[in-house]
């Protein structure tokens, strides 16, 4: 079960990660931005996996979207100065 918390946060990381890249690409415009995106996502949704075969998904997703808002808030906040 502690196992399936550990992964859960690095996958929430890797989310976190890739839609800073989306702010970063500036649409696409940048080229390792853009591809950095895609593989972020592919490697969070790949530890999710993971997650839900040792955690209920109802709580996963619970703690996933929960944490993956707050992160970003405040890194638009602070990083991109976007209120």
């Amino acid at each position: 079960m502690t196992n399936s918390y550990y992964l859960l946060l690095l996958a929430i990381l890797f989310e976190v990660c890739g839609t800073t890249c989306m702010e970063l690409s500036q649409g696409f415009l940048r080229l390792l931005p853009s591809i950095l995106i895609f593989a972020f996502y592919a490697i969070s949704f790949f530890l999710f996996t993971l997650v839900i075969k040792g955690m209920d998904i109802s709580i996963a997703y619970a703690v996933w979207a929960r944490l993956v808002t707050a992160l970003i808030t405040v890194i638009g906040i602070f990083g991109f100065r976007s209120l």
